[in-house]
């Protein structure tokens, strides 16, 4: 994955830019609304890069996709082998296998950052999410029905995750 390197500061505009556009599309995250350069360096600044690092993917001086994992449910000691996955493509460079590179780069960095257990957290809508979460193995764990609401709508939140055998990285499920 010689594309996809550590986040610096450097990229945070472009990682928002694309973030922006996730919002825009209505069901690739929950956020309604954009979130602010200022939220964005927090995030960053909330990432070490030790514990719970961000990568981009990027091409020639272009990031054109971000990762990063999270703790999942920040503060609780026992869930410190867990961690949340998140991942986005700017919509230019959509269905070139770039969303696929970031999970597996994510499944073979686990195990070295501790992680044990990965969650994915989407709304049902995002169907091009599931199909690439099932595609290395991942499985809905949890259903929240009808719990976020866009633009009058009502649908389900959606946890999914993959348990990582022996601290391996799972190879993604080509009969699908």
């Amino acid at each position: 994955m010689n594309n996809i390197r550590p986040m610096n500061e450097s990229d945070l505009a472009a990682i928002n830019e694309i973030y922006k556009q996730a919002v825009a599309m209505k069901f690739s995250t929950a956020h309604t609304v954009p979130i602010s350069m200022d939220e964005r360096r927090e995030w960053f600044a909330e990432h070490n890069p030790d514990a719970y690092p961000v990568f981009v993917w990027q091409e020639g001086d272009q990031v054109i996709g971000w990762l990063s994992f999270s703790p999942y449910r920040k503060g609780r000691a026992a869930l410190q082998s867990t961690a949340e996955i998140s991942y986005y493509v700017h919509k230019q460079h959509y269905r070139r296998g770039i969303g696929s590179g970031l999970v597996e780069f994510a499944l073979s960095k686990a195990p070295g950052l501790g992680f044990k257990t990965l969650i994915a957290i989407l709304l049902e809508p995002n169907t091009a999410s599931i199909v690439l979460l099932k595609k290395f193995g991942f499985e809905l764990w949890g259903d929240l029905p009808l719990v976020a609401e866009i633009e009058g709508g009502e649908y389900n939140h959606q946890y999914y995750g993959l348990r990582i055998k022996n601290n391996e990285s799972q190879k993604p499920n080509t009969y699908e």
